[in-house]
C-alpha cells in the first residue's frame, strides 16, 4: 500500500508541472502567431499601461531568455523577454500587461503582493536547506531533522500559496487595462484570457506539486517508523 501510494505521488509530482508547462507553451505559441489589432509591441503596451496608472517612472527593459518576464519591486522595472518586448502578438501584449499588473499591485500596496515580497528572504534560505536537512534526517534516521525539513518545506508551500492570488490578480488587472485602453477587441479578449489562464495554471501546478512532495516525505517518514 505504501509503495503504491508513493508511486502515485511521485508520478503526480513529475507530471503536473509538465502538463502546466506544456499548456502555457502551447497557448503562448498559438497566440504568438496572431497579431493584435493595435499593432503595438509588448514594450509599447507596457509603457501605455504604466503611464496611465501614474507609473511613468517604472523602467521597461529587455532581458534574455524565453518567458523570463518579471517585475522587480526593488528596482521598479518591468523586464520583458525579447519575444515579448519586440512583438505585437496577442501573447506578447498579454504577458506585458500582466507584468504591469504587478507594478500596479506594488503601487497600490496590494496586501498579498506585499506579504509575498516580505517572504522572499526567508524562502531563499529555507529552499537551500530543506532538502539537505530531510536527506540527513533519512540517512541518520533522526525524526527531529525530518520534522525541521518538513517545516522548512511548508514555508515554501505557503509562499507558493500566497503567489496564487498575486498572479491571478495581476492577470485580472491586465485584462482590465487592455480593455480600458482600447488595446484589444472583444474578439481578442478570449485569446488574452487563454494565455493568462494557462500562465496562472503553472503556479497552481507548482503549488500542488510542492504539496504532494511534502505528503510524500510524510509518507516515507511514516514508513521508516
Amino acid at each position: 500500500m505504501y509503495y503504491y501510494s508513493d508511486f502515485i505521488l511521485l508520478i503526480l509530482i513529475i507530471v503536473l508541472p509538465l502538463i502546466a508547462q506544456g499548456t502555457i507553451k502551447s497557448r503562448y505559441n498559438k497566440y504568438s502567431k496572431i497579431k493584435s489589432s493595435g499593432n503595438l509591441k509588448g514594450k509599447d503596451v507596457a509603457k501605455m499601461i504604466l503611464e496611465r496608472n501614474g507609473l511613468g517612472h517604472v523602467g521597461i527593459e529587455q532581458v534574455s531568455g524565453s518567458l523570463t518576464d518579471h517585475y522587480s519591486p526593488k528596482t521598479k522595472c518591468v523586464s520583458l523577454s525579447e519575444s515579448i518586448y519586440n512583438d505585437d502578438s496577442i501573447s506578447a501584449i498579454s504577458v506585458a500587461a500582466h507584468e504591469c499588473g504587478h507594478a500596479i499591485q506594488d503601487k497600490e500596496q496590494y496586501s498579498f503582493f506585499q506579504f509575498r515580497q516580505k517572504m522572499v528572504p526567508l524562502v531563499n534560505i529555507t529552499s537551500k536547506f530543506s532538502s539537505l536537512i530531510i536527506v540527513l534526517g533519512f540517512i541518520l534516521e533522526f525524526s527531529g531533522l525530518l520534522e525541521i525539513g518538513i517545516v522548512l518545506l511548508c514555508c515554501g508551500l505557503l509562499f507558493q500559496l500566497i503567489t496564487l492570488p498575486v498572479e491571478f490578480d495581476a492577470s485580472r488587472r491586465a485584462k482590465i487595462q487592455l480593455k480600458e485602453l482600447g488595446l484589444i477587441t472583444d474578439d481578442e479578449l478570449s485569446g488574452v484570457k487563454r494565455v493568462l489562464t494557462a500562465a496562472a495554471m503553472t503556479y497552481v501546478a507548482g503549488f500542488l506539486a510542492e504539496a504532494l512532495y511534502i505528503a510524500r516525505i510524510l509518507l516515507l517518514s511514516r514508513r521508516r517508523n
